[in-house]
């Protein structure tokens, strides 16, 4: 007869002579409890040390196989979505000092162009006129800043890339966040929120203040005016609507993206269009 038993260092498979012959990643319901009168003999196995290399060996085992099949979707949007922040901070910073350093050669692109991307892209292309304001500089200065222009616009295109290869991942993990949120703010979602499974347990109102812990600490430390939002504010809904509006729809938001974390880890429905569409007839 064989019995599973369950210690502090793990599960097990005990024979009738008390005598450990295996060991468990979980309990074994299909074995019955090792009974009360062959713990004793157990125990004193493990006080002899008796079986601790074999244990040792066997949970090493056990605990390589649990960390590979620990990764999930999960990890990935997480990765993914952080290395798109790291990618924004860094080409923010990069395009500001190209921005600097150009200036010195071609002051009007950088005042008529705001966008980063397209900044960058007309440095590339464009050629200076005659009329500018701009200094003189020698080729080999002018291709230093070409260089950095390269750069910049690989980082942008890396972005894009890992942009469409999360959506490709969140459509599919969860279809009903990304539906209603897009998939920026879902993500960002999911890496304040650890996990799909986490987000589902959450109340809707955590939900609404992801990202703004800050303002709420300070608010609860010194009693300034509590947040209405924290990433959520850069929905759409939200941005175009008017600024006395803005808390009571992030609430309602808030509350219907707790709804599609709930959907899309139980495997519910496909709801989100119905939410979106509801939302959009309320505030749109």
């Amino acid at each position: 007869m064989k019995y599973s038993f369950t210690h502090a260092l793990g599960h097990f498979i005990v024979n009738d002579n008390g005598e450990i012959i295996g060991t468990l990643a979980k309990p074994d319901a299909k074995l019955k409890k090792l009974p009360f009168e062959l713990v004793q003999c157990v125990l004193e196995n493990f006080k002899q040390k008796k079986y601790f290399a074999k244990l040792y060996s066997k949970n090493i085992v056990i605990t390589k196989k649990a960390i590979k099949e620990s990764v999930n979707e999960d990890n990935l949007i997480v990765q993914t979505i952080s290395t798109m922040t790291e990618l924004d901070r860094t080409i923010n910073l990069f395009t500001k000092r190209l921005r600097e350093w150009y200036s010195l050669y071609f002051p009007e692109l950088s005042e008529n162009v705001s966008n980063h991307e397209k900044f960058v892209d007309m440095v590339l292309t464009e050629k200076r006129p005659q009329e500018t304001i701009g200094a003189n500089m020698q080729q080999k200065d002018i291709a230093e800043m070409i260089k950095l222009a390269k750069h910049i616009q690989t980082m942008f295109r890396l972005r894009c890339e890992h942009e469409t290869y999360l959506q490709t991942i969140m459509k599919k993990y969860c279809p009903n966040i990304t539906e209603l949120a897009g998939v920026t703010i879902g993500a960002k979602l999911l890496e304040l929120g650890k996990s799909l499974k986490h987000l589902a347990m959450l109340p809707a109102s955590t939900i609404q203040l992801f990202g703004a812990e800050k303002a709420l600490f300070r608010h609860l430390k010194t009693g300034s005016r509590s947040p209405k939002y924290g990433i959520i504010y850069e929905h759409q809904l939200i941005q175009k609507a008017k600024k006395k509006d803005r808390g009571k729809i992030a609430r309602v938001l808030a509350d219907k993206l707790s709804l599609c974390a709930r959907l899309d880890y139980f495997k519910g429905e496909f709801k989100a269009k119905e939410y979106r569409k509801d939302l959009e007839r309320k505030f749109g």
